[in-house]
């Protein structure tokens, strides 16, 4: 406790290099929690169909890795999949592509997800907020997600508006679902899915399995994979990483995002060691004063160390604060995402490993005075 009272004393003693060794945590930790958090909704909306569908086996054609970018297959297959041990229905999904435009002039991508009935495979209760699965069977009937409509020019439900040149109207709404890349995603069944992209109907572009349980999954998987050839069945999670992948693959966005968060980092050892060297430079004769009374340099370790950790619970509260405030803010936007509790821990450890780094050059210069050195003129 002394050793903490110490360490607050040291801080108060030159509260602008505080303030900024506090700065430099809490600009890193916003930094690196602001690009992890952006990431990690381009990564949802990448997998976004396979992420809320978790519950089947995928099955897609034999070369297809991306869930954005399916190939159709026969949807004959559907009845032979249905023949392999411990499938309970393999649900038919189509999803179309179409170009909308609203009455105020507004166009935008579309993909659109035509679901089977009665079961309505792919579209989960919880994402509409606003009408209800049955309101999609109706001539024209479509949805579209809430946080689109100001990009729309917020149209409401029951206003018609056109795909590809063919009326329909917005019978339900969605919350949530958001594409990669600014597209959108309506759903509706799959009758008017092949209708409006003009998909065959003899093609799907996938099928969404139900287990007879969830431990059952991977031997469904097994046996679809050894037993018809052409498509490749996917345990959920598998899929959706093989997705992310692909996409990452392809594009500059990991780098883009690796290169900032680097940024970050090396951005808070600099400010932080640079501040705490400076700061300790300035309050050597204190830290020899303390050597020629007898402490010893483990005691002067533990006295800075002290310090940084200070530094990173302090700094980690106030930058956590910081990132909350832009995930909520965005949110409204319809950026969505959220930080798991191993992702929180990491943060605080990454800001931990800063201050305390960041107190290196201070220590080797400060164990390396003499005392006497403090009384000479």
């Amino acid at each position: 406790m002394q050793l903490l009272f110490t360490a607050l004393k040291f801080m108060k003693f030159d509260k602008p290099k505080s303030i900024g060794a506090l700065f430099g945590v809490i600009i890193s930790i916003f930094l690196i929690g602001q690009q992890t958090g952006i990431f990690t909704f381009l990564t949802n909306a990448m997998s976004y169909l396979v992420r809320v569908n978790d519950g089947y086996v995928w099955v897609t054609d034999n070369k297809t890795t991306n869930v954005n970018a399916l190939a159709p297959i026969d949807v004959r297959l559907g009845h032979e999949i249905e023949s392999l041990p411990f499938v309970v229905k393999a649900h038919p999904l189509v999803i179309g592509a179409g170009a909308a435009r609203f009455t105020d002039g507004t166009t935008a991508g579309m993909s659109i997800v035509g679901l089977n009935l009665p079961n309505y495979a792919g579209l989960q209760d919880n994402l509409l907020i606003e009408g209800n699965k049955e309101e999609l069977i109706p001539e024209g009937a479509i949805s579209i997600d809430f946080f689109d409509k100001k990009a729309l020019g917020n149209p409401k439900k029951g206003d018609y508006f056109e795909i590809n040149g063919k009326q329909v109207y917005i019978a339900a709404l969605t919350k949530g679902a958001r594409a990669f890349g600014g597209g959108l995603f309506a759903y509706t069944t799959i009758e008017r899915a092949r209708f409006l992209g003009k998909v065959s109907n003899n093609k799907v572009s996938a099928f969404l399995v139900s287990a007879e349980s969830p431990e059952k999954m991977q031997e469904v998987v097994n046996y679809i994979n050894a037993n018809i050839p052409g498509v490749k069945a996917w345990m959920p999670n598998d899929f959706r990483w093989e997705t992310v992948i692909t996409v990452l693959k392809s594009s500059g966005i990991a780098f883009s995002f690796g290169t900032l968060i680097i940024f970050a980092l090396i951005s808070g050892f600099i400010i932080i060691g640079l501040t705490l060297y400076s700061a300790a430079i300035d309050r050597i004769k204190d830290y020899g004063t303390l050597k020629a009374i007898g402490a010893s340099n483990g005691y002067i370790r533990k006295l800075i160390l002290m310090q940084a950790i200070i530094y990173a619970i302090i700094g980690f509260m106030i930058g956590y604060a910081l990132i909350e405030g832009f995930r909520n803010g965005i949110a409204n936007a319809g950026t969505l995402f959220s930080f798991h509790p191993i992702t929180k821990l990491v943060f605080f450890l990454i800001t931990a490993i800063i201050s305390i780094s960041g107190t290196l050059f201070a220590i080797r210069r400060i164990t390396k005075l003499e005392p006497a050195s403090v009384f000479r003129t």
